[in-house]
């Protein structure tokens, strides 16, 4: 395998909706390339990004993958990522690591919901970016109406560096505003198009286009500008350095036209690559914020080795996978590395690069480049590897907290263990998937981004360890507590022969304030019960109070006093007081005013403007209060404070109302009581429950 220096590389993101060709456009640029031996397509289940069985069954990227191809003595690696929101963090975890960017945007819906999201993050981390209009070859496709779209979303930076030769089926090559010169391609091709004269009818508008991109050109650089003032015109070089340096400071977002189905305009995509995206050698490495304020390191591979994990793969076969980008240093086979967060030393053995899922062995990596290392024994997804010694942390991305949670069940039983095991597994390759046990309602909860995350997690479970579960919407873990004090006396007497059971416990239980919990007071003088019966009540109440009176859900917030009792010298035990307890329990806590409470979550929705008055609606249908609101750009970040019960599908129900553009986090905030025609529909749901 060839080897390149680190000007030599290009790591590109490539990103965008769902839906807007991008792993077929990997495709395109790998077999253009001569890396891979046909052109495959999604819905044929073979290209070499889509490779996980869920991903070839639903025809859609699940995980970010990565590809590479040697192009102009270049050595392109593709990030190719999901374009669905509850796998945006696969894209954001991709561009944390990308040196350049191509947004793919398609030619009839122009950019969307995850466009908008995936800009943000590479403006966050400062990734360079051209765009594609892709899918020219589709039933009503403009060109001229996607860009201008581009234009309103991400500004007037965004300029067409080609036009199409061609609409819809007829949509046969490109023309190259830099050379004035038209390229035409075979459809479903080799990708390389043929250099001619632009067709005259293009002639006119491909002239005001080139104008348009020269002025944009000369902006971004005052000896351009003053060449421009001059001359009227920049040169061939001037516009190519231009476009070039603009693009490294993110002044500049060519637009290229693309059809990756058919394989048209390929070769240009990949000169793109090459000729305008930066090398990990043109631009800082972002290695944290100190007091906000970015950190960057240069790709050097005479510094002190570091490198930074930003994607683990769990293999049934192969075990771990992890996917590092080099930041500094040269890495070689069997050299000895130190994990920053665990201290522990590791062997970089097995050096590779990922092409899909095939590993291809690598000797050397250098500073920029991004490889595979398997069998590292304590290293996972956003850890620094470095030089011992060193004292660099390398910044992960921030990724998105889970926002949906299930109940997970096995379908066999005896499977709870393996599903135990498998999700552990799976959760080392995603990082916003969040696993639990709901201590009041003893239920596996599984939780991620959406329903379709959680779903697809089930399904690898399935295919990868043969592991089979369901899920169900989590049971709200309601509680139950009193509101006045009251007494009763439990009376445990039982003959039957030979020795039998008595015990006698008078109590008082009374209400406490919310969060304190349960307090046991033990108020008898004198010896009406033996010291050594009393802890026995005590548990008698205790294990009353967890099965509750009302629903079925536990007691909370409230103090018993032991007042009196009465035991029998022969017939009196443990057992015999603990019944007693649990009985005085049960009667005294009907007269007690029992009521219950539900739990109140603090929720922070990120919302567009547009969107500010259909959210707060359903806010309101929710029993939600809202606390304030904090403006962003073109945004409203509500908060608000919204029972459990209303919002176990909120995830669904706020992309249906948003059209997948707003976000949501949410924490427990407190229990609070239920309204009495909801606390009777729980209650009596409870009731037939128990009866069935």
């Amino acid at each position: 395998m060839a080897k390149f220096a680190t000007e030599d590389l290009r790591n590109v993101g490539v990103v965008g909706h769902g839906d807007t060709g991008k792993t077929t456009l990997v495709s395109a640029c790998l077999f253009t390339a001569g890396a891979v031996s046909r052109l495959a397509r999604v819905e044929d289940g073979h290209t070499t990004t889509d490779f996980d069985e869920e991903e070839i069954a639903r025809q859609i990227s699940i995980a970010a993958a990565t590809a590479h191809c040697d192009w102009k003595r270049k050595q392109i690696t593709f990030l190719d990522t999901p374009g669905y929101a509850v796998f945006r963090a696969e894209a954001k975890g991709a561009l944390r690591v990308a040196d350049g960017t191509i947004v793919a945007v398609d030619a009839v819906s122009g950019p969307e919901v995850m466009t908008e999201k995936v800009w943000e993050y590479l403006r966050d981390y400062e990734v360079p970016a051209i765009l594609v209009i892709n899918r020219l070859d589709r039933e009503n496709s403009s060109f001229e109406r996607a860009v201008e779209s581009c234009v309103d979303s991400f500004g007037r930076e965004v300029v067409a560096l080609q036009l199409p030769i061609g609409e819809a089926h007829d949509f046969i090559g490109v023309i190259d505003l830099l050379e004035m010169k038209a390229y035409t391609y075979q459809r479903d091709g080799d990708g390389k198009g043929t250099a001619g004269e632009v067709p005259a009818e293009l002639q006119e508008a491909a002239q005001a286009a080139r104008e348009a991109l020269v002025e944009m050109v000369a902006e971004s650089n005052e000896d351009l500008m003053e060449a421009f003032f001059e001359e009227g015109d920049l040169t061939y070089e001037q516009l190519v350095g231009g476009i070039r340096d603009a693009v490294h400071k993110m002044q500049l977002f060519p637009v290229l036209s693309m059809s990756s189905l058919h394989n048209i305009g390929t070769d240009r995509v990949l000169d793109a690559c090459t000729d305008l995206l930066p090398s990990p050698a043109d631009r800082p490495q972002l290695v944290g914020h100190q007091d906000d304020v970015p950190q960057w390191t240069m790709a050097d591979s005479s510094a002190p080795f570091a490198a930074f994990v930003f994607k683990t793969m769990a293999d049934p076969f192969a075990g771990h996978i992890n996917l590092m980008k080099v930041f500094g240093g040269t890495v070689q086979a069997d050299m000895h590395v130190e994990n920053a967060r665990t201290g522990s030393d590791e062997r970089l053995s097995n050096l590779s690069l990922l092409q899909g899922k095939n590993l291809e062995p690598l000797e050397e990596a250098v500073a920029g480049q991004i490889c595979a290392v398997t069998k590292l024994k304590d290293t996972g997804t956003s850890d620094t590897l470095r030089a011992k010694g060193s004292d660099l942390i390398i910044e992960p991305a921030v990724f998105p907290q889970a926002a949906i949670s299930f109940a997970v069940t096995p379908q066999s039983k005896g499977d709870e263990e393996k599903i135990g095991a498998a999700i552990a597994r799976l959760l080392e390759e995603d990082p916003t998937l969040k696993v639990e046990r709901d201590p009041s309602t003893h239920e596996l909860l599984l939780s991620g981004l959406g329903q379709l995350h959680v779903e697809v997690t089930l399904a690898k479970m399935k295919h990868r360890f043969g592991v089979s579960a369901t899920l169900k919407p989590p049971t709200v873990p309601y509680r139950e507590t009193i509101r006045i004090r009251a007494e009763a006396e439990g009376r445990h007497k039982k003959q039957s022969g030979g020795r039998g059971q008595f015990g006698v416990a008078k109590i008082a239980v009374e209400p406490l304030p919310r969060g304190t919990g349960f307090e046991f007071e033990d108020k008898i003088f004198g010896g009406s019960i033996s010291q050594s019966y009393r802890p026995a009540v005590r548990k008698g109440v205790e294990e009353m109070a967890a099965r509750g009176v009302l629903a079925g859900f536990p007691l909370v917030d409230f103090k018993v006093s032991l007042l009196d009792g009465k035991e029998h010298s022969v017939d009196s035990s443990d057992i015999a007081f603990k019944i007693a307890g649990s009985l005085a329990f049960k009667e005294a806590v009907p007269l007690a005013k029992p009521i219950l409470l539900e739990p109140i979550m603090k929720v922070e929705i990120n919302v567009p403007d547009d969107s500010m008055g259909d959210v707060m609606g359903d806010l309101n249908s929710r029993r939600g209060r809202v606390q304030g609101m904090d403006p962003r750009k073109g945004r409203q970040v509500i908060h608000a404070e919204v029972p459990l019960a209303e919002i176990l599908s909120y995830a669904i129900d706020l992309n249906s109302i948003t059209g997948g553009r707003a976000t949501y986090t949410m924490e427990f905030a407190r229990y609070e009581e239920v309204p009495p025609n909801i606390a009777q529909k729980v209650i009596e749901d409870a009731r037939q429950a128990r009866e069935a």
